[in-house]
């Protein structure tokens, strides 16, 4: 998968307003400050809704992809700004647990296990990361590992290339325990042939919402959920730009506004650049917890 794609222009700025977001099927977030003529991928936000962290190719930053934080104040993204533990390789995939405690995100920085790792740091009381740490040879492998995300017992979701999946890229579970987390397992009924990425939990667990690649070299939201012990057969996530001749993926939930959900994609308007930011109603999740 590609980690350099082209900037696009813009100049204008936009308030970014929660509540009016939500009446909509999308709504572009912070014109011109967290989506701009660079590309934006994968959104999170943390509890108190304050603060927005995400992965952009922008100038400014430590090299290639990076980490950028903004904060809300008047309703608006203020100050986006790099977090310092970005490298000169590539930071992506933020995640923040929804206890506020630790930052996830993948790098292909030096001294990892393979090509891009999974790592996580702890966050201070003014929601600054500390020191990046790698989540060990366990989680990490050979190979590349991506888009980390959490359930709210801390059970992990990512997507990786490694051996023993469906083909190419596929979604994997690891459980947390006492010493860490369990040696990965696949997610058999929604793995492919074809790249299952970005992959985040609903419901406590109880869906997955996903990006598969399709055949026009960009990415589509699918969803899926748990019965009965078996993920079910994915259905497209109902978003207008969710098409096949376009690249849609990066879906986080709000830690803010559960009920929501933050995607990368390409809208006709509003648009910003590349990939932007949107928001959009997250989808009623009809499963249960057995597949965890």
């Amino acid at each position: 998968m590609r980690t350099r794609l082209l900037l696009l222009a813009l100049t204008v700025s936009l308030p970014f307003t929660p509540a009016a977001s939500a009446l909509s099927e999308y709504g572009i977030e912070g014109m011109g400050v967290v989506s701009t003529r660079a590309d934006e991928l994968r959104a999170t936000l943390s509890a108190d809704g304050q603060r927005i962290i995400w992965a952009s190719n922008r100038e400014g930053g430590a090299g290639g992809w990076d980490l950028w934080q903004a904060r809300l104040q008047d309703k608006r993204w203020t100050q986006p700004q790099p977090l310092a533990l970005n490298s000169s390789a590539d930071e992506l995939d933020p995640f923040l647990s929804s206890d506020g405690r630790w930052l996830y995100f993948a790098s292909n920085r030096p001294g990892g296990h393979g090509g891009f790792d999974l790592y996580r740091a702890a966050l201070d009381a003014d929601g600054q990361p500390g020191a990046a740490e790698n989540l060990g040879s366990t989680v990490n492998g050979r190979q590349d590992e991506r888009s980390p995300a959490l359930a709210e017992d801390d059970g992990l979701l990512f997507s990786s290339n490694r051996r023993g999946g469906a083909g190419g890229w596929d979604l994997w579970q690891a459980r947390a325990g006492a010493a860490g987390f369990a040696a990965p397992t696949p997610l058999a009924g929604i793995n492919s042939a074809g790249d299952e990425l970005d992959g985040s939990w609903l419901g406590g667990g109880r869906g997955v919402v996903f990006a598969r690649a399709n055949a026009g070299g960009g990415a589509q939201l699918w969803l899926s959920h748990c019965r009965q012990g078996q993920w079910q057969a994915a259905t497209l996530l109902g978003l207008s730009f969710n098409s096949a001749d376009s690249d849609t993926r990066g879906a986080v939930l709000d830690n803010n506004a559960p009920r929501e959900l933050l995607v990368s994609g390409k809208a006709r308007a509003p648009r910003a650049g590349g990939l932007d930011l949107y928001r959009m109603k997250a989808p009623a999740v009809e499963g249960d917890a057995s597949c965890r």
